[in-house]
């Protein structure tokens, strides 16, 4: 394949960034219409005019694809398995650090980048309900066992957007200068209680 090799041969560099960009603006495009269930690495490839190999060579696998879709800086995927491995107990506190210390440390995360274009883009909110529904709302739902377990993870998600928004985009004080530890003291108990505190009445 030619995009294997790109030492001093700039044509054949070229040539694979246009295939990588090709393939990630298809894999957005579908992912949008399909969802990441929907949609297979074959169809990208596809859609894109490239072999399935190239595919797999550029981003490893459809979570890379899906991930580069979003931006996704690369230490996100395993703070965000870090989260569950620990199972209900203090996962309240675990998603409010672990969401406030990978935001702070890029304003490029898929989060932010996705919350700030979302009210404008109709691609940016079906990436951005992709990946929440996938990422926590189907992962919280598993751990907890209640007749309201959507209900509850969906609460969540309103209180980690609510923060992304105060802390990241409109930068309300003094949410916005806060230390993490103090977020995590705050929010983490709250986190927690929408998902283990006593069912509404």
């Amino acid at each position: 394949m030619a995009e294997r090799s790109t030492a001093g041969r700039p044509g054949r560099w070229r040539s694979g960034a246009e295939s990588r960009q090709r393939i990630l603006e298809t894999a957005r495009a579908l992912f949008r219409q399909h969802g990441f269930g929907g949609t297979t690495v074959r169809a990208v490839a596809t859609e894109a005019g490239v072999d399935p190999a190239m595919v797999f060579y550029f981003f490893g696998t459809k979570q890379g694809l899906f991930s580069a879709a979003l931006e996704m800086p690369p230490h996100v995927p395993p703070a965000i398995e870090a989260v569950f491995e620990g199972g209900l107990a203090g996962v309240g506190e675990r998603l409010v650090r672990t969401l406030v210390e990978n935001m702070d440390r890029s304003d490029r995360s898929p989060l932010a980048t996705l919350t700030r274009s979302a009210p404008t883009h109709d691609q940016s909110q079906a990436l951005l309900r992709e990946f929440i529904a996938r990422e926590i709302t189907a992962r919280l739902t598993a751990l907890l066992d209640t007749p309201d377990a959507e209900v509850r993870a969906g609460m969540v998600n309103v209180q980690l957007l609510g923060l992304t928004v105060a802390r990241y985009i409109v930068r309300i004080e003094p949410i916005a200068s806060a230390p993490v530890e103090e977020l995590v003291a705050r929010f983490g108990p709250v986190v927690q209680h929408c998902l283990t505190g006593p069912p509404a009445a």
